[in-house]
């Protein structure tokens, strides 16, 4: 591998991503290197660019938030005022015996041309300086971040909940309140981060307050120790140097803490400070004649200074005048007709989605793709592991908040209609009783909403204890994802449309096209595939294998078109799989089967009913409570509650079964493969 090069680094990572810490680098380094004073001439005239720069854009701003680097800024601006101040100085201590220029022109300039050369007129303009920058605009500006951060954060569940409103109502689209709601979390944001730098600049002012005593004495010390400089020429040159470097560092720092009171005082409207002062205060002409004709009063006073009074009492006047001026209305356009209501269209009719999930506005963080929600993750999850366990692609989730539901609470839609309700706590725990009656839990009682066992919601610090207790313990987003993995595996047929099913024929045919293209339409049509595929679902049977499934039933189709015969010649195909699932590689199966009597009974039953027929309501009681008997006899015995019954009997089985004692499973004596044998542990209808 070549070496990574300057050159060619810069050009991978690009300059402005290595512009900021070269920046930073540079800063502290001019604390511990020397710097010559055209150098300090140059850096302290940046300084004063870098300030004037920064108030004008904070005047010219919008919003606070076009402006939100400005924390940022601040810290690099105090940064750099301080390493200057370190560096000029080691140059005033090292070089102020030779003259007021020894530390650069801007400092000698700052030291005689703004001072007059009085050293002590200059230190009484440098603290005052510093008390207004300290005292006045910083404390006041920081007063100012700190309550509107505390407001901000007080106000962004309102504005989360008009947010969401707005996007049920139709006002606005995904995208837009994704928008706001980032504006609203970086709004939050900026009045923090303004709080906190707020404080260096409080922080500089008395550095350098300190800095220019600490200087003052130094240098003294220097000139008239080291150099043998009376105390009058020390006093002259060290203090002269100091108050001018002072000054020439507390001027752009004034003018930034003026900047930071300009963008955190501003009210948010859609103009600048220009703007809006120009539409405010002279948008209407009396306060401005009052004041003309106060002054005008004022200058005619005896003793006062006429021209002053009076000049300004004259320019207030046409200030006046030229707003109280009627201004041109503009030629009013030919008058268009109001455009008409738009007819309605299809585009109007909203399909409704396959698979919904609406959630409470506590929850939504759990679905926020920004914060990397994760339920959103463990939902991508579900649909995957479904596709591969259930053997065809569940359609795509639509998740959305409800703000009718309760902060907490979520329901599951399935075209539309609510297959499933819970309530979940984000950042607390469900601690789920697997039957052992274990001891209670401090918490909130409640039940699992996927299985309807007992269960607590409790705090983060009690998950260990309750682990110990043997419970099972899960967070809120994965109480949400068992729930759905639950609705969409019970009702996995309902979501086995057409394009479904199309999609399946597509993915299969591009191993064996062939085997499709004899299938579907020419022996079947799609619509009967698809209720083969969907009764197979209904029994929780996988349609994982598809090849064996469209082979039989191209074996069977040109003589068999019904879809319930069609799905038991598939069951017997597929037997040595579904007793796979059940029994796993036992050669003996414990079974519950019919006893004799009761089974030439409902044969009898059956005998010329439709296959969508039931049993006559006595024997369905009779019936229903015998399998009862017998599934719990089963279930004690720890076998797998599977009830064997003849072929014409298995479908009217199944179906009248499935409701009641859903965990029942019904074979027929031809699913089962020739290699393993039967039991019989229970009797319906007798004794085992």
């Amino acid at each position: 591998m070549a070496a990574l090069t300057l050159p060619s680094f810069l050009r991978t990572a690009g300059l402005s991503a290595v512009a900021g810490p070269v920046v930073i680098v540079l800063i502290l380094a001019m604390m511990v290197l020397p710097l010559p004073p055209l150098a300090l001439d140059m850096l302290f005239t940046f300084n004063i660019a870098c300030a004037i720069m920064v108030l004008l854009v904070a005047l010219n701003t919008v919003k606070p938030l076009d402006f939100a680097v400005f924390p940022t800024v601040l810290l690099v601006t105090t940064l750099l005022r301080l390493s200057l101040n370190v560096a000029s100085t080691r140059v005033v201590l090292l070089e102020g015996h030779t003259g007021p220029d020894a530390a650069g022109r801007v400092i000698e300039a700052f030291g005689h041309f703004l001072v007059g050369g009085n050293y002590a007129v200059g230190f009484v303009v440098f603290v005052i300086l510093v008390i207004i920058n300290f005292v006045v605009i910083t404390k006041g500006a920081g007063r100012i971040a700190e309550v509107s951060a505390r407001f901000t954060l007080d106000a962004m569940p309102g504005k989360q909940m008009a947010i969401d409103a707005d996007l049920n109502a139709g006002l606005i689209g995904e995208e837009e309140a994704r928008r706001r709601r980032a504006a609203i979390a970086q709004e939050a944001d900026f009045y923090g981060a303004m709080d906190g730098a707020s404080k260096f600049v409080r922080g500089d002012a008395v550095a350098g307050l300190l800095i220019m005593l600490i200087n003052i004495v130094g240098g003294l010390t220097v000139g008239i120790v080291q150099h043998g400089m009376d105390f009058s020429q020390a006093a002259q040159n060290y203090t002269l140097l100091t108050i001018g470097d002072g000054l020439v560092a507390q001027i752009p720092a004034l003018v930034i803490s003026t900047a930071a009171g300009v963008v955190v005082s501003r009210v948010s409207t859609d103009e600048d400070i220009a703007q809006q002062v120009k539409g405010q205060l002279f948008s209407s002409p009396q306060p401005l004649v009052l004041t003309a004709v106060i002054l005008g009063v004022l200058g005619l006073v005896p003793g006062m200074p006429h021209a002053a009074f009076l000049l300004l009492a004259a320019t207030a006047g046409a200030v006046a005048y030229v707003v109280a001026r009627p201004r041109p209305q503009p030629v009013a356009a030919p008058a268009t007709p109001a455009p008409e209501a738009q007819e309605a269209s299809w585009d109007d009719v909203a399909p409704v989605d396959a698979l919904g999930l609406e959630v409470g506005y506590r929850l939504i963080p759990l679905v926020d793709r920004g914060q990397e929600g994760e339920l959103l993750r463990r939902i991508k999850a579900l649909r995957r592991k479904f596709a591969q366990e259930v053997g065809f692609l569940p359609p795509a989730v639509h998740i959305r908040d409800n703000l009718e539901l309760k902060p907490g609470a979520y329901r599951i839609l399935l075209k539309g209609v609510e297959m499933g309700r819970g309530e979940a706590h984000p950042g607390m725990y469900l601690a789920i009783d697997p039957g052992r009656n274990g001891p209670a839990l401090p918490g909130t009682p409640t039940r699992d909403p996927a299985f309807g066992l007992p269960a607590t919601w409790i705090e983060a610090g009690l998950r260990e204890q309750a682990q110990a207790q043997g419970y099972t313990v899960v967070d809120a987003a994965s109480v949400i994802a068992t729930h759905f993995n639950q609705v969409i595996r019970t009702h996995a047929a309902e979501l086995l449309g057409r394009q479904e099913v199309q999609q399946l024929l597509e993915h299969l045919g591009r191993v064996s096209p062939k085997l499709i293209e004899d299938l579907v339409p020419k022996l079947l049509p799609l619509t009967t595939l698809q209720k083969v595929l969907q009764s197979l679902l209904e029994e929780g049977l996988h349609i994982r294998d598809m090849r064996t499934i469209v082979e039989t039933l191209a074996e069977h189709a040109p003589r068999v078109q019904e879809p319930a015969e069609l799905t038991a010649l598939v069951r017997v195909a597929l037997g040595r799989s579904i007793v796979q699932g059940l029994f796993g590689s036992a050669s003996e199966l414990p079974v519950i089967a019919l006893d004799p009597e009761l089974e030439n009974l409902l044969l009898q039953a059956v005998q010329g009913a439709a296959p969508e027929g039931g049993f006559e309501p006595g024997l369905a009681d009779a019936l229903l409570t015998g399998a009862r008997a017998a599934l719990e006899r089963q279930e004690l015995a720890g076998h797998p509650p599977v009830l064997l019954a003849p072929p014409p009997l298995r479908p009217l089985l199944a179906r009248f079964l499935r409701r009641a004692l859903p965990q029942l499973k019904v074979l027929s004596h031809a699913e089962i493969p020739d290699s393993r044998s039967i039991r019989v542990t229970a009797v319906i209808g007798g004794r085992a």
